[in-house]
């Protein structure tokens, strides 16, 4: 019993997976993250040209 307690112990093959997982979702997090903030301000500038071309 105790040496197959080691053998899972010792075991890292699926820590592998989940470690994988967890760095997917850091990514997804920040490059939603940055899409948001980068269209929020391209909207606005690109509001501000339309406005700007309209009164012209």
């Amino acid at each position: 019993m105790t040496i197959q307690f080691r053998k899972l112990w010792q075991e890292d093959q699926g820590q592998d997976i989940a470690e994988y997982a967890v760095m997917l979702a850091v990514i997804l997090v920040i490059v939603i993250g940055t899409i948001r903030l980068i269209g929020t301000s391209a909207n606005t500038v690109f509001s501000s040209v339309n406005s700007s071309l309209q009164t012209q």
